[in-house]
């Protein structure tokens, strides 16, 4: 997706010590003056602001700032004594980069109450106007409820039943593939044989698709069009939409977050239905026949028709087995016409009296 930055707005810190609420920008708490630590994060205010000035930006360019090695102390970017103890700020940690502080949000100014007075204050204070106190919400902590474990509840006829069940079923699968499987060879004789050879008879007629235009034949006969989403890019496109997610700031360990916006291109191109002729499938021939000579229809065709390639062919062999009648189905021709009018045949059957395979004796 193609990013896009929106602007600058100043995010704020909760001073660990005192619960000061600060304005990002502040290094040093302004309730008790102790540095901000490396481990407290930036957050999002309830509500944002862009800031527009130039010098705001150079910072926020400059890059993350760095806590000083010895004292922790918070310095600009660039820095190379820290400002605290004056150590040099060369291992010095900068400040984490690209963490999700919130979605943007932005509109005219609340009123929020204070958490130790009460009193009512615009969203953007850091401090009561009352009592002075931090407006850093305050978090309640939350009491859970005692909870007592139920006795756990054994039903052993339900499972008994279950893995019954399960058994019966495997022994069934089990059961049938062993009688599908197992065979017995038998002596039968044919009695007679049947065969039906089929060829599709084809012809031309139009037939309705849907494309992109640039890929559509050119005989074909285009009959409508409509606008659709033929791809997304990361970059605009002739003939595209923009549409954007939700803007959201990030952190870029200045005090300030940068507010970006992914975007994406929906690239629209006519999408048609079309009609060209080609060869169907209208009717089949077929010829049958009770003989060892079997033979391919002739069917008279029309002007526009044609047979087509995937012809079709099925052998029926019946076979007699002191009175019992088997049949054998096959598509082999050469055994097929093995199978004369009373020779004598191997026969594998299986537990379900099917045919398996047949072997000339």
């Amino acid at each position: 997706m193609a990013r896009k930055e929106l602007g600058i707005t100043e995010l704020q810190w909760v001073c660990p010590k005192c619960g000061t609420l600060n304005p990002g920008p502040v290094q040093m708490c302004s309730g008790c003056g102790a540095p901000q630590p490396a481990d407290v994060k930036f957050e999002q205010a309830a509500r944002q602001e862009m800031v527009t000035s130039d010098e705001t930006k150079a910072k926020v360019a400059a890059g993350a700032d760095i806590h000083c090695p010895y004292c922790g102390a918070r310095n600009l970017a660039g820095s190379k004594i820290c400002v605290q103890c004056g150590g040099d700020l060369v291992e010095g940690m900068k400040r984490e980069v690209g963490r999700v502080v919130g979605s943007y949000q932005t509109g005219p100014v609340k009123m929020v109450a204070c958490p130790h007075c009460g009193a009512e204050n615009p969203d953007t204070a850091k401090v009561c106007s009352q009592c002075g106190g931090s407006l850093a919400p305050v978090e309640t902590p939350v009491q859970q409820p005692a909870i007592t474990p139920a006795p756990a509840k054994t039903n052993t006829t339900a499972m008994l039943i279950v893995i019954a069940i399960a058994v019966l079923v495997c022994g069934a699968i089990a059961l049938v593939a062993y009688l599908s499987m197992r065979t017995e060879a038998i002596a039968g004789t044919v009695q007679s044989v049947r065969w039906e050879r089929s060829i599709p008879i084809l012809a031309l007629m139009p037939v309705t698709h849907a494309d992109w235009q640039d890929l559509i034949p050119q005989k074909a006969d285009i009959d409508q069009c409509r606008q659709e989403i033929r791809f997304v890019s990361d970059q605009p496109q002739p003939n595209s939409v923009e549409v954007c997610g939700t803007p959201y700031t990030e952190d870029t360990g200045t005090g300030y977050g940068k507010v970006v916006q992914d975007c994406e291109y929906q690239v629209y191109d006519d999408y048609c239905s079309y009609s060209v002729e080609e060869w169907q499938q209208v009717d089949v021939a077929t010829l049958r026949g009770n003989d060892n000579s079997p033979a391919w229809p002739q069917p008279v065709l029309e002007a526009n028709q044609e047979l087509g390639q995937e012809r079709s062919e099925i052998y029926t062999i019946i076979f007699d087995v002191g009175g019992k009648i088997y049949t054998y189905k096959t598509g082999d021709f050469n055994l097929f016409q093995q199978a004369q009018s009373g020779s004598q045949w191997n026969l594998n059957i299986n537990s379900f009296g099917d045919i398996i395979s047949i072997e000339l004796r």
